[in-house]
Formats: structure tokens, C-alpha cells, sequence
């Protein structure tokens, strides 16, 4: 069994922001698949997050059950929906993937790492500190960095906060569409064969 958590806020005022791009992600992701006519998120009040499970069916190979989940935490408090789920699911952390924005990484690029510190991403700071553990996967999305310095420094910006939280620029729709696509692969690849080829194939060298 797999969870695939998607970072984000919930409300349609953060739907496309930087910081969402998780939830972005796994939307398109489960638009793409073959189950799109039965696609439904349930909004779980328990475990505070929308939810979709499926059997993904690999070309070869066995079933298995994946969780794929939205957090309704908000970001910075995503460590408490990531741990009701694990606990409820009994899933260990090396079976959880965590699809985030990375400020870190210019935009379009993506690293696929099993733990690590959050280096500041507030989403990814609360899931370890609530697990106790870094030791689950993270597929990490650029959304920076060199244009957000540039930003910042111009006063377009009054601090990395009103960055994440901003939309796309017309600008950058190409790299995006090109980032969600390739994360998207990413993850199917991880699903049909492992996370290692996954690594092997769509880390930004």
C-alpha cells in the first residue's frame, strides 16, 4: 500500500498557487488515468483531507492499493493529516510519497529523495516533526529560484511567503505544464516499475 500525499491549501483562493502545485499534480494525475469517470475525492472529516483510493494495476505485476490525499490542514499544520492517515491506514513512512513545491529548485526542475531535512518548506517540516521521521519520499517541484531572487529584490515581493502564495505568471505556464507532466510520469513510473527507476529517469541532473 502506497499514500501520496499532494501539499497544498485547500479553498478555491489558493487553487493555483505556487504552494499548490501538489494538489495540482494529483488532480492531473488522476484525470489522466483510466479511472477519470470514477474519480471522486471524499472529504474525510476524521482524516482532515480529501482522499482517493485505488488498485493501481502495473502493466507487470501485482495490484496494490494507493491512497492518494489532499490535506485540509493548510500547510503549515500538513504533519497532522499525513500522521491520521498513516496511523489509520498503517502505512510505514518509507510507503509514503509527498508531492511538494521546492523554492530551491528553479522552476521546472524536479528530485525525487527519500529524506532529508525541510530546508524550510513549512509543509515538509510539519510531516516530520508529527512522524517523528524523515525518512519518506518526497518528489520535489521547482518553483524558483533564480527568478523568485530576482523578484524579491525588486520589492515585487515583500517575502518568500507572498511568493509561494502567488499565482503562476502568464510567463511561466509552459514550465509548468511541463513540470505537472513530468511529475505526473514520475509518479506513474514509480507506481508501474519503483521509485528508484523513477529516480533514474525524471531527476533533473
Amino acid at each position: 500500500m502506497k499514500l501520496i500525499v499532494g501539499l497544498g491549501n485547500p479553498g478555491e483562493k489558493y487553487e493555483k498557487t505556487r504552494h499548490n502545485l501538489g494538489f495540482i499534480v494529483l488532480d492531473q494525475l488522476l484525470k489522466d488515468s483510466q479511472t477519470v469517470s470514477k474519480t471522486k475525492w471524499d472529504k474525510n472529516a476524521k482524516l482532515k483531507s480529501e482522499i482517493f483510493i485505488m488498485d493501481w494495476t502495473p502493466k507487470k505485476g501485482t495490484a496494490e492499493k494507493v491512497i492518494f490525499a489532499k490535506p485540509h490542514t493548510y500547510m503549515n499544520n500538513s504533519g497532522m493529516a499525513v500522521s491520521l492517515l498513516k496511523s489509520f491506514y498503517k502505512i510505514t513512512p518509507s510507503d509514503i510519497w509527498i508531492v511538494q513545491d521546492e523554492l530551491d529548485l528553479p522552476l521546472g526542475y524536479m528530485k525525487i529523495r527519500l529524506g532529508g531535512s525541510g530546508a524550510g518548506h513549512h509543509g515538509i517540516n510539519s510531516i516530520i516533526s508529527s512522524l517523528g521521521t524523515d525518512k519518506f519520499w518526497r518528489f520535489r517541484l521547482g518553483i524558483g529560484a533564480s527568478k523568485k531572487h530576482a523578484e524579491i529584490a525588486n520589492h515585487k515581493f515583500k517575502n518568500v511567503s507572498d511568493f509561494v502564495l502567488d499565482t503562476f505568471q502568464r510567463g511561466e505556464s509552459r514550465d509548468v505544464k511541463h513540470l505537472v507532466k513530468r511529475a505526473t510520469q514520475a509518479l506513474t513510473a514509480a507506481l508501474e516499475k519503483n521509485i528508484q527507476s523513477a529516480m533514474n529517469q525524471f531527476n533533473t541532473k
